[in-house]
């Protein structure tokens, strides 16, 4: 799954169980403004109704218990922080360079025409999740695909990773992105279409896998577009959003224009993979990591949340995910997601609580423990699930992605073990 990009740049980003008791009824999360639909047809999408003003107001976040094909599953009653049978667990980059069937596709396509041919990437993306015996799939796709609508080229580069053609570096080039060409991303929602219609009977053990869509976030999207690819200091992102306020320079207006258009296009992006029938979105902030907290509150907390309360408004939870965010994660619970992701840098059990528990958390075992003895990645594994003591809203995950050359064995060992936790 080529669903973020590490630091370093790459080539690519990617016991049985009695089944949980599906939920009667639409439920409100809790939080502002928020208001239960009972109006919603649980037969038909399981789609929370949300009227135009709703939508237009970011406040009002209509959350169905359960959503298009999950029917309850334990994978997104975790999302809600509701009582599972049992932890779910799916990895980051679960479809990607460590397994053999992956790379047996990457021999006659290159990434992007996988991402950009529905019937590959729903094939690449089915592979991993049956391999694994997870329980949820995430579309296969890139975060930058939604750059080229907008009007920027990118490539992948041998042993360089993403390179953006033309950076934006002033208001002109931001005012010159394209919002109005959203369709042409629909072949993303044309592999959910397939993956979802997959995965829509339950499995052997009563549960259904759940589908997650994704995108990136407006600062992440933003630091792609700006400095041409990954970055280490990103100094040309922090100079627009320094110089943002148009009293400062003739490109003060630059920042907020492009935040704006970002968020515009991610909020399409994101309709069309629920409307495919994506259960939950996860939004990608892979650098906001490298954000003081008085930065990120003033430069990529608004747009964020208001993506992030949009896609709510659909009537999906959603993920917020960032690297090296320990010092952010209190700012990112003001955004409203229904769940965080933690890297491993972080103890579960200190962060969950720093959150009053106040939102469900993804991960944290450290993707490189995947290479360690077997004895090690138990106790590792062990450590995670202690940390989280079974506290409804906890998923199991890697605190990033899948990195190449990991044993595939050791991630089916872990699959087990969670498992057998119950």
């Amino acid at each position: 799954m080529s669903d973020f990009h590490s630091t370093k740049a790459s080539a690519e980003p990617g016991v049985d169980c009695a089944q949980a008791e599906p939920l009667a009824e639409f439920t409100p999360l809790d939080g502002p403004n928020r208001e239960v639909s009972s109006g919603a047809d649980p037969e038909g999408l399981n789609r929370a109704a949300t009227t135009a003003a709703q939508a237009a107001d970011s406040s009002v976040v209509l959350l169905p218990a359960t959503a298009a094909g999950a029917n309850g599953s334990r994978f997104l009653r975790a999302c809600l922080r509701l009582p599972v049978d049992r932890t779910p667990v799916w990895f980051l980059r679960q479809a990607g360079r460590y397994m053999p069937e992956y790379m047996a596709v990457r021999r006659h396509h290159s990434l992007l025409d996988i991402c950009r041919t529905p019937e590959i990437a729903a094939e690449v993306t089915i592979t991993a999740a049956e391999r694994l015996g997870v329980d949820a799939a995430i579309i296969f796709a890139d975060l930058l695909l939604p750059l080229t609508p907008m009007g920027l080229d990118f490539e992948f580069v041998a042993n360089e990773g993403p390179q953006v053609h033309s950076p934006i570096r002033s208001a002109e080039q931001v005012r010159a992105l394209r919002t109005d060409r959203t369709d042409e991303l629909m072949y993303v929602s044309r592999a959910i279409e397939k993956v979802a219609a997959h995965f829509a009977a339950p499995r052997a053990d009563g549960d259904t896998l759940g589908i997650i869509g994704f995108c990136g976030a407006p600062f992440t999207l933003a630091s792609y577009m700006i400095e041409g690819g990954s970055s280490r200091n990103y100094i040309e992102t922090k100079k627009m959003m320094y110089g943002s306020g148009p009293s400062l320079n003739k490109d003060g207006a630059a920042w907020p224009l492009l935040m704006e258009k970002l968020v515009t296009v991610l909020i399409d992006y994101a309709a069309q993979q629920v409307e495919a029938g994506a259960d939950v979105i996860q939004v990608f902030d892979s650098w906001v990591g490298a954000l003081s907290i008085s930065d990120y509150r003033d430069y990529a907390l608004a747009p964020t949340t208001r993506l992030i309360r949009s896609i709510q408004a659909l009537g999906v939870p959603v993920i917020y995910f960032g690297v090296e965010t320990a010092s952010l994660l209190p700012a990112m619970r003001e955004t409203g997601a229904d769940v965080l992701g933690l890297d491993w840098r972080t103890p579960l059990d200190l962060a969950w609580r720093g959150l009053n528990y106040s939102v469900a958390v993804q991960g944290n075992l450290d993707p490189i423990t995947l290479f360690a003895p077997e004895e090690v990645l138990h106790a590792r594994v062990a450590e995670v699930l202690a940390a989280a003591a079974g506290r409804p809203g906890h998923i199991f995950n890697l605190g990033h992605g899948i990195v190449p050359a990991t044993p595939v064995e050791a991630v089916l060992q872990v699959v087990e073990q969670i498992k057998r936790s119950g």
